[in-house]
């Protein structure tokens, strides 16, 4: 007896792909290589429901790796964005939008001024050469399992010791774009002062994301971030502090909201993207107005963008963060709390170890034992089980709720996950606790 294929035109969609485009798709993760099987070509999205090409539906806890936080084709973004369009695609110009969005980002978050860009990808990468040209040096402090882009001096692995320069982290990163990285492990504050201690006043700046959220969900330990935000004052180096996937979403003011506001730290520069494009390629970055002034074309350092600040882009980012109220994130914590609680008893009740992490809004699984305490860095993460979040990826897949393929990404929800989404999700969760339990110790 033969099981019919779940996703025929996918599958066949996938194969067109593959001979046309490396992998078949045009981010890696897309390909399910790290839980196996066919990626699902989605047709439509609307609320907190993907349907796909096979005309399957299934509950979104990717939306988008964060960008929709109101939900799939939100009417009133729908509108603002159709309006938008009317009037023309891109200008080439200064816009109204453009205005508006930042004014609304400098009211929400601790920054001067921000300038768009078109990807987080470039906002890093913006901002690490404007904290080279503000301070005259030339290293850059980053930490292991924290991405900020594929920006080539970042896509860099730790080197042999705790303050040694980082060697290419990936084929086609000559040894050149890495030598003036150094790379840390996570929340470990005396790997931090050993590379300042040795190398401080070389340091241009120090990049983390402010709630790590590429290794799954891995909050910085209490004072950790304030502590970052101290030694760099102390050497001269810039502190920068990557929002792209926790700004706007995290909380209403970013994880910032979360853990400066209250510790009293501001950082010198941040990048953001994902909420604030709300669905389109928009990022941004920004920070001090001294800093900022030295970008071209008030001050001598370059940067420049054809579709930087791109109106369309502007117009849902606005639409969005004007719509993001206190009491969507109060729906999108509930319906996570209840969610994590969920998982929790039905992977406990299954025997299967585990962590559930959170930062604001965002949260995880890993498949790690719990007598190891808190994954605490990119080590930690590392120890998950790939074997047992495969087969739990899979069986809640197959009961119609889509997870992020792979078990070190973020799990998202939106203000249009509502009762019926929430309870599609808790009915699934048993069943693919068991899948779990069944493949644990497997191939990691």
């Amino acid at each position: 007896m033969t099981t019919a294929d779940p996703a025929p035109t996918s599958g066949a969609l996938f194969a067109r792909a593959r001979a046309v485009t490396p992998g078949g798709v045009n981010s890696p993760v897309r390909a399910f290589n790290a839980v196996g099987g066919t990626p699902r070509f989605i047709r439509s999205a609307s609320g907190a429901w993907l349907t796909d090409v096979d005309g399957v539906d299934y509950v979104d806890l990717i939306c988008s790796w964060g960008p929709m936080l109101l939900g799939h084709a939100h009417p009133e973004v729908l509108a603002a964005v159709t309006a938008a369009v009317a009037r023309g695609t891109s200008y080439g110009t200064p816009t109204e939008p453009e205005v508006l969005l930042a004014e609304e980002i400098v009211d929400r978050t601790p920054i001067d001024k921000v300038r768009f860009v078109s990807s987080g990808t470039e906002a890093t990468m913006s901002a690490i050469r404007l904290a080279r040209g503000f301070t005259g040096r030339d290293v850059v402090v980053k930490f292991a399992g924290c991405y900020h882009g594929h920006v080539d001096s970042l896509l860099a692995s730790a080197g042999s010791g705790l303050a040694t320069f980082a060697v290419p982290g990936t084929p086609g990163v000559p040894e050149s774009s890495t030598a003036l990285t150094l790379v840390l492990p996570y929340n470990d504050r005396a790997a931090v002062e050993a590379a300042f201690a040795e190398h401080g006043d070389r340091i241009a700046c120090l990049i983390t994301e402010a709630a790590a959220g590429n290794m799954g969900v891995v909050p910085p330990e209490p004072g950790f971030n304030g502590f970052l935000a101290d030694i760099c004052t102390r050497h001269g180096a810039l502190f920068v502090t990557d929002e792209v996937m926790t700004g706007f979403r995290a909380s209403r003011t970013g994880y910032w909201g979360i853990d400066g506001a209250v510790e009293g730290w501001t950082p010198d520069l941040m990048t953001f993207g994902k909420v604030m494009g709300g669905g389109f390629p928009a990022a941004a970055f920004g920070g001090r107005a001294d800093v900022m002034a030295h970008l071209a074309p008030e001050g001598p350092v370059y940067q420049a963008g054809t579709l930087s600040g791109n109106p369309i882009a502007t117009t849902a980012g606005l639409t969005t963060l004007r719509l993001a109220t206190d009491e969507v994130y109060a729906h999108i914590t509930s319906a996570g709390d209840v969610i994590k609680q969920a998982t929790t008893d039905a992977l406990t009740a299954a025997g299967v170890p585990h962590v559930v992490q959170a930062a604001g809004t965002m949260f995880s699984v890993f498949f790690t034992d719990p007598a190891d305490g808190p994954v605490r860095d990119f080590a930690a993460a590392s120890r998950t089980d790939s074997a047992a979040y495969a087969a739990f990826f899979h069986a809640m897949l197959e009961r119609h709720v889509y997870l992020p393929p792979s078990a070190y990404e973020a799990w998202f929800l939106s203000s249009a996950h509502d009762d019926r989404a929430v309870q599609t999700v808790l009915d699934a969760l048993p069943d693919a606790a068991s899948a779990a339990a069944a493949a644990a110790g497997g191939a990691r």
